[in-house]
């Protein structure tokens, strides 16, 4: 059985860059935001559970309405953390279910609520990816066509880099491009038998 490194980071840390040089290396990477998107979309169970959970109106013509979605659970924390409650478990067996059809030394899944989720819990190495956070703002930003305050609002209900530091086993500082292969690369060398 492979390996399962579970890779997290601040938004714009460069978590999509890290996991490109994974597959590179020939390592298979899980996206649980991608799937969570799926899993929503096509999984008869977690449909019947969030339809219960937040209304008919969360499905219009069997597909998933993300803008009534998002507009149930923006603001509430309560609801919010509901819709984590019933999706969270769901990526977390898919993810077992994938990394056990994978032939490699090691998989990756990439989640940017890593250690929220529980994702960590299923994993045997965890990986944070960081960077300065004016970095983090500009990337964001640029990369999703919103203000640098968004970002900001966003970054505000994720854990800082200091704690993904604390909570990693290992920590890639994305402050260059080049260095950033290198410890790519370094970690690659470590968990490939």
């Amino acid at each position: 059985m492979a390996l399962k490194v579970g890779l997290c980071g601040t938004i714009g840390s460069g978590k999509s860059t890290v996991c490109s040089l994974f597959a590179q290396l020939g390592a298979p990477v899980y996206i649980a935001d991608d799937r969570a998107k799926g899993l929503m979309s096509f999984s008869e169970e977690l449909k019947s559970q969030i339809v219960a959970a937040f209304g008919e109106e969360c499905y219009l013509g069997g597909e998933l309405n993300r803008q009534f979605l998002a507009a149930q659970i923006f603001g509430s924390e309560a609801k919010r953390l509901e819709l984590n409650r019933i999706v969270h478990p769901a990526v977390c067996a898919d993810f077992l279910r994938w990394a056990e059809r994978q032939v490699a030394d090691y998989v990756v899944v990439e989640s940017a609520i890593l250690f929220e989720s529980g994702l960590d819990k299923v994993v045997d190495v965890t990986v944070a990816v960081v960077a300065p956070q004016s970095e983090c703002l500009k990337r964001a930003a640029a990369r999703d066509g919103v203000d640098i305050e968004a970002v900001k609002a966003r970054m505000k209900t994720q854990l800082t880099a200091d704690q993904l530091r604390a909570m990693a086993a290992y920590t890639i500082e994305n402050n260059t491009i080049n260095g950033l292969a290198e410890q790519v690369n370094n970690l690659n060398a470590k968990w490939c038998i």
